[in-house]
């Protein structure tokens, strides 16, 4: 999603009718201060709940960052003590208040409790579910394995909160403490401890939300018991505006996070190989890339310098679609999104997609409006290159057009507000929620293309 989307105030939302207002508890570890899809899309869940004319209770680190819904008259906060964690966009919500915290809303429960992800807040949130009996809804919306390997160094913190969780639960943290040896594990002791705590967390929900089928699949490879239902994030067409202007040559767009893990490093390489064959072509990449980490930096600079980079920055969600507007392809060199709603805002826009992640398919059907590339620079250069000759083709260019639009019609913020707002009804009222068929967790296979969902 691009950094400064904001969700919009008064989009459409379903009008569902409940018995009386719910208070749905958004337990969150990621709500600033860096803007990031996970901070957008729990916005997004905001909106719709007070839209559909329930209450809101967000329970977050303290940061700063945007909060369009601060103030709202139903809806409040809780946030937490936090701490940043070192070479990371990350602050930690350190536990200093969780006891007083715990105690508040188990006085006053909430009727949900949705939990996003994984970190010290959304382990407050399975606390205050344990202890109340309410429901607990999860979204996963994280390749954790990805981001382990990125983020490795944060599992210490999130492993030792997850102990003192559970020995609060057994009441003998005390005893247990005095046994207890914290260490900083090596590389892959930290992505295992990270998986055994999510494995916890999913399989001890009453629903687990994911937003695709890739996702849906990495979470019953983690937790195989865990009840999943496959809930994509809507998103609107951005508005109309007036394009930048065009360039020279075929254009390539980037938009989004500017980090690591999204592939930058390897969709450079490539562009310089696709150079060598379309001596016109354009690279524009859009988002805070002098935020970025110093090493991708350095070749974001080096890139501009050589020529056919165009370093943007950071565009606000009003001015975005000029920019979508005036490309030819919208490139994504990620493997660790699990929806990557950018390529939603691209597909409302019309445009056709060079992908390297085979997983990704609400959007991109490849032949069609996509070609898809392997994981290194010279498939990805191959990929950009073929898209951009069938492109020379009017026929080709409007069928992928078409699609595009017609795929990201799908997914609107109306649908997910209608599916989420019903979920948290049911899960109030004790019913069983559908969970999705067909998923299969096994890496390396395609999506299941016609998912149904069943009710128990």
């Amino acid at each position: 999603m691009s950094e400064d989307l904001q969700p919009p105030v008064e989009a459409e939302t379903a009008n569902l009718p409940a018995t009386r207002p719910l208070t749905i508890a958004q337990f969150t570890d990621n709500y600033g201060p860096n803007h990031s899809g996970l901070l957008y899309a729990v916005q997004f869940l905001e909106q719709q709940i007070l839209a559909a004319g329930h209450k809101v209770l967000l329970v977050a680190p303290a940061s700063g960052g945007p909060n369009p819904h601060a103030g709202h008259p139903r809806r409040r906060e809780i946030r937490l003590p936090s701490v940043p964690l070192p070479s990371t966009p990350i602050r930690l919500a350190d536990g200093r208040d969780f006891d007083y915290r715990l105690a508040q809303m188990v006085a006053n429960p909430p009727d949900v409790i949705h939990v996003h992800g994984l970190g010290s807040v959304g382990l407050l949130g399975l606390w205050v579910a344990q202890r109340t009996g309410k429901p607990l809804l999860i979204t996963w919306h994280t390749d954790l394995e990805a981001y382990a390997e990125v983020y490795w160094h944060v599992a210490p913190f999130l492993n030792a909160a997850y102990k003192m969780y559970m020995m609060k639960l057994e009441g003998n943290v005390w005893t247990q403490l005095k046994k207890m040896r914290l260490k900083r594990p090596r590389r892959g002791g930290a992505q295992l401890e990270l998986l055994q705590v999510a494995a916890d967390m999913l399989s001890e929900a009453d629903l687990v939300t994911t937003p695709s089928d890739k996702t849906a699949k990495r979470v019953l490879e983690i937790a195989p018991s865990a009840r999943v239902r496959v809930v994509p994030n809507g998103t609107d067409a951005l508005p109309e505006v007036k394009p930048v202007a065009r360039a020279r040559g075929p254009r390539l767009l980037f938009v989004g996070r500017i980090s690591l893990e999204k592939g930058l490093g390897l969709l450079l390489d490539a562009f310089e190989l696709v150079r060598d064959h379309v001596p016109n072509v354009e690279l524009m990449i859009v988002g805070d890339w002098k935020e970025s980490a110093v090493t991708l930096r350095r070749k974001l600079v080096r890139a501009s310098r050589g020529g056919g980079v165009k370093l943007v920055g950071r565009v606000a969600r009003e001015r975005l679609g000029a920019y979508y507007g005036a490309a030819d392809v919208f490139v994504f060199p990620s493997l660790t999104d699990t929806q990557a709603l950018v390529l939603h805002e691209a597909a409302h826009a019309g445009l056709p997609f060079v992908m390297v992640d085979d997983e990704l398919r609400l959007v991109v059907d490849p032949g069609v409006n996509a070609t898809v590339g392997r994981p290194n620079p010279v498939s990805l250069a191959s990929a950009i290159i073929s898209m951009l000759r069938h492109l020379e083709d009017p026929e080709f260019k409007a069928r992928a057009v078409a699609r595009s639009k017609e795929l990201a019609s799908h997914w609107t913020i109306a649908h997910q507000s209608e599916e989420v707002v019903g979920i948290y009804q049911d899960l109030a009222a004790g019913r069983q929620v559908a969970v999705t068929e067909g998923i299969v967790p096994d890496r390396g296979r395609r999506p299941f293309p016609n998912r149904k969902v069943t009710r128990e």
